[in-house]
């Protein structure tokens, strides 16, 4: 077992559940570039986690009556149901691409929380609500399918968008990008996945502590403005270092 991965893991897990996400971003590259196979464990173990993580928080704010249902319900209803069609197309490509859609998804994702971006009008409607959660959580949901990526850097500004403070943003994003990601978890054991139980288990164990303790520090005193810069950067420095090592 790569005896590293589980504190790691505890760490990513630990910052990722403050800011609503599961930390796929990065569970999939470390996995890949320590030797697991793309398609058979990476993605599907780092999906897993993100799952993980994002559960255990949201179960944290769920309590705390941080969620806003309304809104979580479209986005989670559209993110069930599109991640098994990513996993099929995930089947039948090479690695490579998807290695290029992952990082081109990462540095997406890492500019968007560079750049602190918040729409300046909010959408009020429960119609425009619904569409909204639809149409952005469909797109979302086949990726998180396709690469393993869970798109929470993505949910919480549509959920900016959809009149949500920070805080409630971060929590109703868990709660969305965990209905996606255990659809994807799903058709990835069906389809793709062969698990190693010795490694999944301590990673899953890690995950699990990491986001219960993140998620309690979010919920009672957190400005995440730092983090996510600091994520920000990080994650594309990871996605350069995919399109140089990987992809050419």
């Amino acid at each position: 077992m790569i005896l590293w991965v589980p504190g790691l893991f505890f760490g990513i897990a630990f910052v990722f559940s403050m800011l609503g996400m599961g930390g796929g971003q990065l569970y999939v590259p470390l996995l890949y570039w320590a030797g697991l196979d793309l398609k058979a464990a990476a993605i599907p173990l780092g999906l897993l986690l993100n799952v993980l993580t994002t559960v255990s928080a949201a179960w944290v704010y769920a309590r705390k009556g941080l969620v806003d249902w309304k809104v979580a319900l479209p986005f989670g209803i559209a993110m069930v149901v599109l991640p098994p069609v990513g996993v099929l197309v995930n089947a039948h490509l090479p690695p490579r691409p998807i290695l290029l859609i992952f990082a081109l998804f990462t540095a997406a994702a890492a500019l968007l929380m560079l750049s602190g971006w918040q729409p300046r009008q909010r959408l009020e409607q429960a119609r425009a609500h619904a569409l909204l959660g639809v149409g952005g959580g469909g797109v979302l949901g086949f990726f998180t399918g396709l690469i393993g990526r869970g798109g929470g850097a993505f949910v919480v500004p549509l959920l900016y968008l959809a009149g949500l403070e920070p805080r409630r943003a971060a929590a109703t994003s868990a709660v969305v990008v965990t209905l996606s990601g255990i659809s994807g978890v799903l058709a990835h054991l069906k389809v793709t996945a062969r698990p190693q139980w010795p490694l999944w288990l301590a990673t899953i164990a890690a995950v699990l502590l990491g986001s219960q303790f993140g998620a309690r520090v979010m919920v009672t005193r957190l400005d995440s403005r730092r983090i996510k810069l600091l994520f920000g950067w990080l994650l594309l420095g990871v996605a350069f270092l995919i399109v140089v090592k990987d992809v050419l």
